[in-house]
């Protein structure tokens, strides 16, 4: 959980509280902007704000549960005399609307993607005494045109989060203007390059509530870039729901954004998140693997690796092209970091399917792996199919390939030991300062410890040791030079 917040100033406090994955992350960013820019001031404290805005997520089970906890915490506010109001946004909101808000009187607004544009007119309409009525969802993919080419004529009246413009004086006059409120110090930030998703993978509901895909420009994401070097950001982590689709309906591809990005003076690292591994075209390979400042780095969601199941998920791919993918990549970058998720428990999935998936994680090798248990979503094809397994079915085989996946993970960690690798130095902990080599991505691929480090090497340098040890998937380097 993220908690943002910006210097006091005499306007009305908020509290806003992030849930969820980092394409949220950026979205909560954007919220805080328009907030500040209609009057209103962040505050870290709950108990010091008028009002707490929970951005929630809306994905699986386990994050629905989570965001209702949040705002049933955030509600228990409003006893201290000073919280008026608990607004829910975000996927959950969006996703249910009228529902949330029938369901869950003790938040005081529901708001959906639609509102966004104008949050501090509506939170100050809240604050108010106002009601707000919660939207009807609807399926979001409708907005935009099926042909990916003509969509971005007709995105000019549609509320995308992470799209368009801030009023005037939330980026400084001399910087590009962006849609957005930096609210951390870190040296690392998620920069959103598209929206929605065409895929129809059938365990998957987010389309129907973010839409269909829709691409910012080229020259939209390399200025926020540039705002957020000027801000202390050294590493971009690109976030969208599939980013090797980036550019498809303008006319471009994700090869021309990241040379674009990497010209931005100040960018050290550029990461690239959520590939789709039958995406992966050989000049994108090229791209990512021989650009300066991109990292090998590859976020490639397999979901699983039995080709029967793959199809029931309306997925391509199998064993073997997955691992022939991962040997283009070592060929070229032997020290790419890879990391990916799996999905067991699907419908119809059978032992021997579960036997090629943990066959394919032995030889695969992975930096990283989450294994997760399949649940319905509804309005998905999953939720619709033959061949549903018990609970405890799932938990069993989640248990068996996530022990796999582990031991693999902590394997190809201490084949790194003698390695030369690059941090980035990101904090000072019990074991000494902390950070995350090139091939670990941020909280989901462990951490590095530099070893003998100065007392006065700041957070956000960037430096160079060798690998000493490894415990599971984290690292121990030793400066060079010490």
């Amino acid at each position: 959980m993220a908690r943002v917040s910006s210097p006091a100033v005499s306007a009305t406090p908020v509290h806003v509280i992030s849930l969820g994955c980092a394409r949220n992350e950026v979205d909560s960013e954007e919220l805080a902007g328009r907030l500040a820019a209609g009057g209103f001031t962040l505050v870290d404290d709950p108990d010091a704000a008028a009002a707490i805005v929970v951005n929630t997520c809306g994905f699986i089970d386990a994050a629905k549960k989570d965001s209702i906890d949040t705002l049933l915490d955030a509600a228990d506010h409003k006893g201290n005399g000073r919280t008026l109001a608990v607004v829910a946004v975000g996927c959950l909101a969006e996703r249910y609307g009228s529902e949330l808000a029938r369901s869950l009187p003790e938040a005081d607004a529901v708001l959906g993607f639609d509102d966004y544009p104008d949050i501090a007119g509506r939170l100050d309409w809240i604050l108010a005494g106002g009601h707000h009525d919660a939207h009807t969802p609807r399926d979001r993919r409708g907005l935009l045109p099926v042909s990916p080419v003509a969509r971005q004529a007709h995105a000019g009246g549609l509320s995308v989060p992470g799209h368009g413009d801030l009023p005037t004086g939330l980026a400084p006059s001399s910087g590009p203007r962006v849609m957005r409120h930096r609210l951390g110090r870190g040296a690392t930030a998620p920069l959103k390059i598209a929206s929605g998703c065409d895929r129809r993978c059938a365990f998957c509901a987010i389309p129907a509530f973010r839409g269909s895909y829709l691409s910012r420009p080229v020259a939209e994401v390399v200025a926020e870039a540039r705002w957020l070097v000027d801000n202390g950001v050294r590493e971009v982590v690109l976030v969208s729901e599939n980013s090797s689709a980036y550019g498809k309906d303008l006319g471009t591809n994700l090869e021309t954004l990241l040379a674009g990005l990497a010209r931005v003076d100040g960018l050290d690292w550029i990461r690239v998140s959520y590939l789709q591994p039958a995406e992966v075209r050989p000049t994108l390979l090229e791209a990512m693997l021989a650009t300066e400042r991109v990292l090998p780095y590859f976020d490639l969601p397999f979901q699983h690796a039995s080709a029967p199941v793959l199809r029931r998920m309306r997925r391509f791919g199998d064993a073997d092209s997955f691992l022939e993918l991962l040997d283009r990549i070592r060929a070229v970058r032997p020290e790419a970091g890879i990391r990916s998720n799996v999905i067991v428990g699907f419908p119809g999935e059978t032992e021997a399917d579960v036997s090629v998936l943990s066959d394919f994680l032995a030889a695969a090798g992975l930096d990283a792996v989450g294994v997760f248990g399949y649940s319905d979503e509804e309005g998905t094809e999953g939720a619709t199919l033959s061949g549903k397994h018990p609970d405890e079915l799932i938990a069993e085989r989640v248990d068996r390939l996530a022990t796999i996946a582990d031991e693999v993970s902590a394997e190809r960690a201490g084949q790194r030991v003698g390695e030369r690798l690059q941090v980035l130095v990101e904090g000072v902990g019990d074991e000494g300062h902390q950070g995350r080599s090139a091939h670990q991505g941020p909280e989901t691929d462990g951490s590095t410890t530099v070893a003998g480090a100065p007392a006065n090497l700041a957070p956000g340098t960037l430096v160079w040791g060798k690998v000493t040890a490894s415990d599971g998937v984290d690292l121990v380097v030793e400066l060079e030079g010490q």
